[in-house]
C-alpha cells in the first residue's frame, strides 16, 4: 500500500491517516516486547488490533500515542506516521493536539470528581466549543447525562467506560485508540457501547484502532483487522475475511469445521501455527 492511500476492503479508497512501520518496542533497553509491527488505519475506519493476553496490543497503542515513556518503554526502530508525519518523538499532550486520544484499558476515571467534571478534563488542550462537545457526549451517552452529578467512583463499570470515552472525545480527535473497551462488562453493555463508537465513527468521522480480545465482537464493528501473537502481526485482512477464516474461527473463537471445540482440544495451534508456515 502506498502512503498516501489504502483500501477500507469495500472497494474504496480513503486517505490513510495513521501509519505504523516495522517497529520495535523494548522495555527497560532489554525486554524486547514488539517485533517488527506494522499497521495501517485509514481516515474514517475502523482497525481491530487482536490476539490473546500478552500479545502486545496494549503496547501497539501506547506506542502510537507517546506513553510509553511512562512505563521505561522505547520505540527503537521503525517510525510511525500521522497525517503524513513522524510522531514517534512528540510528547503524547502534542499529539492530542494533533488529534489522537487513548482511552486506556481498565475504565480510568477520576473517582472524586463528578461525570461532568471528568469529562471536561478531556477538554484541557481547547479553547473553544467546550459546551458543544459536551452536548455531543451526553448526545451519544444519554446516561451520563442523568449522572452528571454522581461522583464517577460511585456509578456502574458500564457508566465509567462511557465516561472514559466520553472525556476522549472532549478532546475533539480524529483518531481514537481504544484498549480493550469490553474488559469486565455484561454482553449487553458491551453491545451498546461498541453500537456507540460505531455511531461516533460513522457520523462523527472519528477513526478507530482497537485493541481488543473479544474477536467476534471486534470483528462485528471492525472493517479491518490484525492479529498478533509474541509481538508479531501474524495475520491481517478484511474482518468480513477474518472472521470467516478457519484458523482466526478455531484459535480465537472455538469454533472449527467440525463445530465448536473446547480449549483442550484447540491449544495444540501454538505448535502448528499455520498461518506462520
Amino acid at each position: 500500500m502506498s502512503e498516501a492511500s489504502t483500501s477500507t476492503g469495500n472497494g474504496d479508497a480513503k486517505q490513510l491517516l495513521l501509519a505504523v512501520n516495522n517497529i520495535e518496542v523494548i522495555y527497560d533497553h532489554v525486554i524486547l516486547v514488539l517485533k517488527g509491527v506494522s499497521l495501517e488505519v485509514p481516515e474514517g475506519g475502523i482497525v481491530a488490533l487482536l490476539g490473546a493476553n500478552g500479545a502486545g496490543k496494549t503496547t501497539t497503542l501506547k506506542a502510537v500515542s507517546n506513553l510509553l515513556g511512562a512505563e521505561r518503554g522505547d520505540v527503537t526502530k521503525g517510525n510511525i506516521l500521522y497525517k503524513g508525519e513522524e510522531v514517534q518523538n512528540l510528547d503524547p499532550n502534542q499529539l492530542v493536539k494533533r488529534g489522537v486520544i487513548q482511552v486506556m484499558e481498565g475504565r480510568h476515571c477520576f473517582e472524586h470528581l463528578t461525570v461532568e467534571e471528568n469529562l471536561l478534563t478531556g477538554a484541557y488542550t481547547r479553547r473553544s466549543g467546550i459546551n458543544d462537545s459536551l452536548e455531543l457526549v451526553y448526545s451519544y451517552f444519554p446516561r451520563l447525562k442523568d449522572r452528571r452529578t454522581s461522583l464517577a467512583g460511585y456509578i456502574s463499570g458500564g457508566e465509567q467506560q462511557m465516561c472514559a470515552i466520553g472525556r476522549a472525545l472532549m478532546s475533539n480527535p480524529s483518531t481514537m485508540l481504544l484498549d480493550e473497551p469490553s474488559m469486565g462488562l455484561a454482553p449487553q453493555l458491551v453491545e451498546e457501547i461498541f453500537e456507540r463508537v460505531k455511531k461516533l465513527n460513522e457520523e462523527q468521522g472519528v477513526s478507530i484502532l482497537l485493541a481488543e480480545q473479544n474477536t467476534n465482537m471486534a470483528l462485528k464493528y471492525a472493517h479491518y483487522g490484525y492479529i498478533l501473537e509474541s509481538g508479531r502481526v501474524v495475520m491481517d485482512g478484511d474482518a468480513k475475511d477474518l472472521a470467516e477464516n478457519e484458523d482466526v474461527k478455531e484459535f480465537y473463537l472455538g469454533i472449527s469445521s467440525e463445530g465448536r471445540r473446547s480449549f483442550r482440544d484447540v491449544k495444540h495451534y501454538k505448535r502448528r501455527k499455520r498461518w506462520l508456515a
